[in-house]
């Protein structure tokens, strides 16, 4: 299972990794960091890292921009980038020095992407920025305090420490943002902050090859005085799901560590589900009609819930 999350994955990072020659800093989402580890950590090979990427851009998961490419007889990966992807998984260095050992393989033409399958994502990098900047010069009192402790941040000239800083303040900001903007579903002791469909992180589309992909992203706060759990050790044996009223579908990437998502009292944690091509081991294939009606069901043992899906 772990083989196939690392692909849904990791082709996440090649598409920040070439938008990135675009912009002038990256960011990555933290659940690939759990991927990067595994394969770092020799649990993914590196045959399997790079046919992981190609397999997802052929299904349109994820659409990568034109990029300059060598020209390589062999898959093999250099140690270095091998020991970047564990070093930035346990927050030693930060996105851009991982991403570049991405571009690496991608420019040395151990991953090859073909001009047809790949799409100019700079504007969107572009309009992303814009639309950041936006946001931030409109947020309220409480966002501008903590931009300003973050901004301080870097100055902080080792990296380690630097993290260190920021790490507990775009928390604050995470968190802030959720739960002044997004809907609250209650379930038990847990908070689940959605901003719907449509909404960053939160895409539905239809591949080129008509493959349906479903992103959900949300946030889980924990209310009690007690450790709780999110559960999800595998597509067959998961609390998350889709429903459209007479079938399940089963997700085909997420950032669940070893199945599970611990949230102490108080703390909250954003993740990120996947449902799309069958990866195997209990999973299914995403499948959409329009004339059927969503919803995304959480069955924890500790409460239930079904959360409708506007798909369109």
């Amino acid at each position: 299972m772990k083989m196939m999350l690392t692909a849904i994955s990791t082709i996440a990072v090649l598409l920040l990794a070439s938008s990135s020659v675009t912009s002038a800093s990256a960011e990555v989402p933290s659940w690939i960091k759990n991927n990067a580890g595994w394969w770092a950590d020799g649990t993914i090979d590196d045959d399997s890292f790079v046919q992981g990427i190609q397999f997802l851009v052929r299904e349109g998961v994820m659409k990568i921009p034109p990029t300059t490419q060598g020209v390589s007889s062999s898959n093999e990966i250099p140690s270095w980038i091998k020991n970047n992807a564990g070093w930035w998984a346990d927050g030693s260095i930060d996105d851009d020095s991982f991403i570049q050992g991405i571009q690496f393989l991608v420019e040395g033409g151990i991953m090859k992407i073909l001009p047809e399958q790949a799409s100019d994502v700079a504007t969107q990098a572009t309009q992303k920025t814009s639309s950041d900047k936006s946001k931030s010069s409109g947020s309220d009192s409480v966002i501008a305090s903590l931009e300003d402790e973050l901004e301080k941040c870097s100055e902080i000239k080792k990296s380690y420490k630097r993290l260190d800083c920021e790490k507990p303040i775009k928390q604050e900001i995470l968190v802030h943002t959720y739960k002044t903007g997004a809907e609250l579903f209650q379930v038990g002791p847990i908070n689940y902050y959605w901003f719907g469909v449509n909404s960053e992180g939160n895409e539905f589309e239809i591949s080129p090859t008509g493959q349906p992909i479903l992103s959900v992203r949300m946030l889980a706060e924990n209310t009690s005085s007690d450790i709780l759990g999110l559960n999800c050790t595998s597509p067959a044996i998961c609390n998350y799901d889709v429903w459209d009223g007479s079938k399940s579908f089963k997700y085909s990437g997420m950032d669940f560590t070893s199945g599970q998502i611990n949230l102490n009292p108080g703390t909250s944690k954003e993740f990120n589900i996947l449902f799309g091509p069958n990866i195997g081991y209990g999973g299914t294939q995403f499948e959409y009609d329009s004339s059927k009606s969503y919803e995304f069901r959480i069955s924890e043992p500790f409460g239930s819930l079904n959360i409708h899906l506007d798909l369109e």
